[in-house]
C-alpha cells in the first residue's frame, strides 16, 4: 500500500512562506506525475501546480510566481515553496501523485490526507 504524509503546515501572517512536503512511502516501482491541490472552504479542490519525475514543472495561472514546486526521486518527496503569502491563500492543500506498482504497466492515483494552511491578515 502507497502512502502520501504531507507536513509543514501551519499559521503564517501575510507576507510569510512556508514549505510544505509530501513523501511517499510504500512498495512501488516509481512515481511519475507529483502534484499539490488545494481546497479551500466551501470551494472545490484546485490544481496547484504539477511536476513530472523530469522535473517538468505546470503552475496554474494565479500561482504562479509566489509557489514554486520541486521534488527530490531520491526520497520519494515533492515540495511545495509558497511565498508573499496572502489570506486567500488559505485552504487545505493536499499531495497528489501517480505510482506505478511492481510489475505494472499502469498507474494508481494516490492522495495524501491533507495540510491546513492558514494565513492571517
Amino acid at each position: 500500500q502507497v502512502q502520501l504524509v504531507e507536513s509543514g503546515g501551519g499559521l503564517v501572517q501575510a507576507g510569510g512562506s512556508l514549505r510544505l512536503s509530501c513523501a511517499a512511502s510504500g512498495s512501488f516501482f516509481r512515481i511519475a506525475a507529483m502534484r499539490w491541490y488545494h481546497q479551500a472552504p466551501g470551494n472545490q479542490r484546485e490544481l496547484v501546480g504539477s511536476i513530472a519525475s523530469s522535473g517538468t514543472l505546470t503552475y496554474a495561472d494565479s500561482k504562479e510566481g509566489r509557489f514554486t514546486i520541486s521534488r527530490d526521486n531520491a526520497k520519494n518527496t515533492v515540495y511545495l515553496e509558497m511565498n508573499s503569502l496572502k489570506p486567500e491563500d488559505t485552504a487545505v492543500y493536499y499531495c497528489n501523485a501517480d505510482v506505478q506498482p511492481y510489475s505494472a504497466t499502469y498507474y494508481r492515483n494516490y492522495w495524501g490526507q491533507g495540510t491546513q494552511v492558514t494565513v492571517s491578515s
